[in-house]
């Protein structure tokens, strides 16, 4: 056989491969292509942490100071700071769609916040925690989230929530908001909105209204039913006894 020959044969051989390995790859692709992508892990909800619906106070009026007897959830426990929210009031009744039981602030002549602190635990808002709330205002007044962490820092979160026109419910997220420190002696902001911040132990969440309340009638307050929080609770520590 010529060397010639032999050349050609060895081309032939090649061209016929090349051909056979593209129509194989052309083949493959559609399959590869109809492949199912492969499943992302799906987000683990935050469990509910608490949830307060407040509780009408016998003998007393219908309006009268929020205090610890007003509380529903037996593990939770008031707090209220500043000057003014000794005059945070609770109201409503039970069951009524239009006018339920809630706190407002529509008497507190300056900035007034108030807190749950859950006795037994601390709990982590990281990942997929939220709050969620049943919230009313008048004027430009909004509810702010508020939460106090395990070293008594105290931060006020950037996303008021309400509208005038009648009770809606809120979600939010934690690690949408950004914070900045609270004065909570006069229930003032201090400093700038922080880069950062550690919310795996928090101590205590509520809410803030920044601006004084009008009084009764329309124009200045926020209203707030029931209150929600989903989170991972953290164990408290308890103080070992001295010997």
């Amino acid at each position: 056989m010529s060397r010639r020959i032999v050349l050609v044969s060895i081309v032939s051989c090649l061209v016929l491969m090349a051909i056979a390995s593209s129509a194989f790859a052309q083949q493959a692709a559609p399959a590869a292509a109809n492949a199912a992508p492969a499943a992302r892990p799906r987000p683990v909800p935050a469990p509910l942490f608490f949830r307060e619906d407040w509780k009408a106070v016998p003998g007393v009026p219908v309006e009268h100071p929020i205090d610890q007897l007003g509380i529903a959830n037996p593990n939770l426990q008031l707090k209220l700071y500043g000057p003014f929210s000794k005059d945070i009031q609770e109201n409503g009744a039970a069951g009524d769609p239009f006018n339920p039981l809630h706190v407002w602030t529509g008497m507190c002549e300056g900035p007034c916040a108030m807190t749950f602190r859950e006795k037994n635990n601390y709990v982590d808002l990281t990942g997929n925690a939220k709050m969620s709330w049943y919230i009313k205002v008048s004027g430009f007044h909004k509810a702010y989230p508020l939460l106090k962490l395990a070293d008594g820092t105290f931060l006020l979160g950037d996303l008021g929530v309400g509208t005038v026109s009648a009770y809606h419910p809120y979600e939010l997220s934690f690690s949408d908001i950004r914070w900045i420190k609270m004065d909570m002696d006069k229930v003032y902001t201090r400093g700038n909105l922080l880069p950062s911040v550690d919310l795996s132990k928090v101590d205590e969440i509520g809410f803030v209204d920044l601006i004084p309340g009008s009084g009764h009638g329309d124009g200045g307050y926020v209203d707030v039913g029931w209150v929600e929080v989903y989170g991972k609770p953290v164990k408290r520590e308890v103080a070992s006894s001295s010997r």
